[in-house]
């Protein structure tokens, strides 16, 4: 469940309701392109401005769209503890293999409050739940020391490592690597990250360039160490392009450009710049993706 190529999928919107239809089809998509697990309801996936009733939605569709084939890990963290064991309760109940909880955001615990508000979470629900630290996004950075403490308790099984600090990425994994499933979440580090004994990424690039990032990971998990350099190198301005303004705005541009999904994403997220826009097209054509004359 916790190696290779994991898409954080993102969720489409069609005059501001969920596209299921969409979703659906990009799902048949990934799991034909070699994508290993579904990430819903992660950053990438809009969650912080998905209702209750929508998110739960999206998972449940996700699930039946997936139907077994690959794991289901559902985006379910929150800054409140409660909240997030209400949420993870209802993914484990409508039939998630998984769980993704981002650390508790905007409040900025200690490290002894990260420590047991994912000791409550797992005791709570006995789903496998993966960590996620991305203090860009949360203004907290779990510290590997508190990471290793967690790797103690049986149900908390991998952690989605966003810092872009390779020397936090390196003390994570020796600490914690033969107990816990390391992952990369920045696109940019998942080569590195995973040369260093990391077993996949949770993917932002992957919706766009599923193919690749799978074909990546695959030959970094075989030891095939030039073909992954490879694939990384030309996935490298992709991977840049897609954060030229605030995920998930870049890469639901490119999924409109290629045909996917409407351009739609809920406000405070807004349409590109001209600029960037022009810029990611730039990048869309260079790399080979196929967009749409309109």
């Amino acid at each position: 469940m916790f190696q290779g190529s994991i898409v954080a999928i993102v969720t489409p919107f069609r005059d501001n309701k969920i596209d299921e239809k969409a979703l659906g089809e990009l799902i048949e998509w990934h799991i034909a392109q070699g994508t290993n697990a579904i990430v819903p309801c992660g950053t990438t996936g809009e969650s912080a401005t998905l209702e209750y009733d929508e998110h739960y939605r999206v998972i449940e569709v996700t699930i039946k769209a997936v139907n077994g084939r690959v794991p289901v890990i559902a985006g379910t963290g929150a800054n409140a503890t409660d909240e997030t064991i209400k949420m993870t309760k209802k993914a484990k109940d409508l039939g998630a293999d998984g769980a993704l909880l981002v650390a508790p955001y905007y409040n900025k615990p200690t490290q002894e409050g990260l420590y047991r508000h994912y000791r409550a979470v797992a005791e709570a629900v006995d789903i496998p739940q993966v960590l996620y630290n991305v203090p860009g996004r949360t203004a907290v950075n779990m510290l590997p020391e508190t990471v290793a403490r967690l790797a103690e308790i049986h149900n908390i099984v991998a952690i989605k490592e966003a810092t872009g600090n390779m020397a936090q990425v390196s003390d994570v994994i020796r600490l914690c690597g033969d107990r816990m499933a390391v992952l990369s979440g920045d696109d940019f580090t998942t080569f590195p990250l995973m040369l260093l004994g990391g077993t996949g990424t949770i993917s932002v690039s992957a919706n766009v360039a599923p193919g690749d990032v799978s074909a990546m990971c695959r030959a970094l998990l075989e030891g095939r160490i030039e073909d992954a350099r490879q694939l990384h190198f030309r996935m490298d301005p992709l991977n840049k392009a897609m954060f030229i303004e605030t995920n998930p705005i870049p890469v639901k541009t490119a999924l409109s450009l290629m045909g996917k999904i409407q351009e739609e994403m809920r406000l405070p997220l807004c349409p590109m710049s001209s600029e960037n826009r022009e810029k990611l097209k730039k990048a869309l054509t260079n790399y080979g993706i196929a967009q749409r004359a309109s």
